[in-house]
């Protein structure tokens, strides 16, 4: 009976929640025990660390005791303690730090929806983990040659990619290209702002294809390169050296293709690069920061060639991809980094992965030279000037106001009751906008909207966060919001 309602639970747990967050808070949670008292049942589940347990009792618990009564026909009490770690008493002198922690069903205000990150799966790697099979192939004599050639990273590879929602449709188009180059997805065109992971995921693809065939003609650079490489041609007039070492390719990565606008000769060279390519089934991808039909300054006969593929979007990392991004770089450098410190970090560092790296180094040499752990203060003192810059430019009031004049709407209709779709809208994305660049919780946001609930907020972010990944000009518009209020 006991492991059948705690199952029963999680099963309507896995039906309301997003896939990746269950799979990380929920999932891994042993089968509660039921137990019986005299205001009904008691579950209790057992936590690995203080961490989890604080962040399910706030963000999960009220709703985990709502979907057990609800199941059990009775109330129920949901009961988290920490679990004892290997070889330690379950309770240690003081018994405080391990004691139970009893929850209560609060308000329906805090059921659910307070938190809309993913899930990041990111096994621990252990120092003596062997490494992955493409830098092994790297550091070998025989491939070392290939590898130079091609220009490519050999540490910029799958295995060292987070995965996450917001890189989730790139990766998968990247790693079926990976492993059937010129058959599908050709070309593969992907875009977003600096610092998301465009170029790892490129590197990525021509390492794995390296890796299955040593002698796969593969070419990384950055469109300034193809730039350089056109007009050193075209000086010299040798284009038969250009057509040499371009046309004859496996696969062709090319970044910042925006770099092309205006250059109408390299534009020419490209698009017969791009052509030969595809005659002989050969792959091509290419990164941009926005999408083809947004690119200004390139012949349209190219950009229509860019569309022909595949074109997707890497997003802004989400909450807990940047939580897995600072702790699995944090492992690379051989430190370890707490949950908690990732999470305040992550909260606080938003825009790209670069500024994540940026705030870990700041952490990790301030932690040598103070000869310190990692922890939250110390990461709030590395960080006190990026974190009182951010607090000074971002507010709720300045993205409502930012957002109405972008849909030219009255600011005050940001916290009016009218619902017409040409003011509903804005103001569903200054909502999604104000959880994304603000600490503010989704009450706050919803009193700052005119008192509304925080479903009604949630709804929102929800809504605008899943249309930006399938709606190419709704993405524009909000890569132009975060920038002009990001400054």
């Amino acid at each position: 009976m006991s492991s059948d309602l705690w199952q029963r639970c999680c099963e309507r747990l896995a039906a309301e929640m997003p896939e990746q967050q269950f799979n990380t808070w929920i999932r891994p949670l042993p089968a509660g025990v039921v137990s019986h008292a005299e205001a009904g049942q008691v579950v209790s589940v057992r936590v690995p660390n203080r961490f989890k347990l604080d962040w399910i009792r706030n963000q999960y618990a009220p709703r985990i005791e709502m979907l057990l009564a609800d199941l059990a026909g009775q109330p129920v009490k949901l009961e988290l303690s920490l679990a004892p770690r290997d070889g330690a008493p379950s309770r240690p002198a003081g018994g405080t730090a391990d004691a139970a922690v009893y929850v209560h069903a609060t308000a329906a205000s805090h059921a659910h929806g307070h938190h809309n990150g993913i899930a990041i799966h990111h096994p621990p790697a252990p120092a003596t983990a062997p490494p992955p099979p493409v830098a092994a192939a790297a550091a070998q004599p025989a491939g070392t040659s290939a590898w130079s050639r091609s220009r490519l990273n050999p540490s910029l590879t799958f295995d060292t990619l987070v995965p996450g929602r917001a890189n989730q449709m790139a990766r998968t188009a990247a790693l079926h290209v990976a492993g059937a180059p010129g058959q599908m997805y050709n070309p593969l065109f992907i875009y977003g702002g600096v610092g998301l992971g465009k170029t790892h995921l490129m590197n990525a693809v021509g390492n794995a294809l390296l890796a299955d065939n040593p002698n796969a003609r593969i070419l990384y650079l950055h469109a300034e390169q193809f730039i350089t490489d056109v007009v050193k041609n075209y000086q010299r007039k040798t284009f038969d050296e250009l057509k040499a070492k371009y046309h004859q390719l496996d696969l062709l990565l090319i970044d910042d293709v925006q770099f092309f606008a205006g250059k109408e000769r390299t534009q020419e060279e490209f698009f017969n690069a791009f052509e030969a390519l595809l005659a002989k089934r050969a792959h091509i991808i290419m990164t941009s920061d926005t999408y083809p039909k947004g690119l200004a300054d390139i012949d349209e006969r190219l950009t229509s060639r860019f569309d022909s593929g595949l074109t997707v979007a890497i997003e802004p990392p989400e909450l807990e991809m940047r939580v897995a991004i600072l702790i699995k770089k944090a492992e690379a450098e051989a430190t370890q980094m707490p949950e908690d410190v990732a999470f305040f970090v992550a909260k606080n560092v938003r825009a790209n992965v670069r500024e994540l790296e940026g705030a870990l180094r700041k952490i990790l040499a301030y932690s040598r030279f103070s000869h310190k752990e990692i922890n939250i203060q110390l990461a709030r003192d590395a960080l006190k000037d990026l974190l009182s810059i951010q607090n000074r430019q971002i507010s709720v009031e300045n993205i409502q106001k930012t957002v109405a004049d972008f849909y030219k709407i009255k600011v005050a209709d940001m916290y009016s009751k009218k619902r017409p779709a040409s003011i509903a809208r804005p103001r569903q994305i200054a909502m999604y906008l104000a959880k994304e660049l603000t600490q503010k919780s989704l009450p706050e946001i919803g009193e700052l909207f005119g008192g509304r609930d925080h479903t009604t907020v949630l709804h929102a972010v929800r809504k605008i966060g899943g249309e930006r990944t399938k709606n190419t000009e709704l993405n524009q518009q909000l890569h132009v919001l975060e920038q002009t209020l990001k400054g």
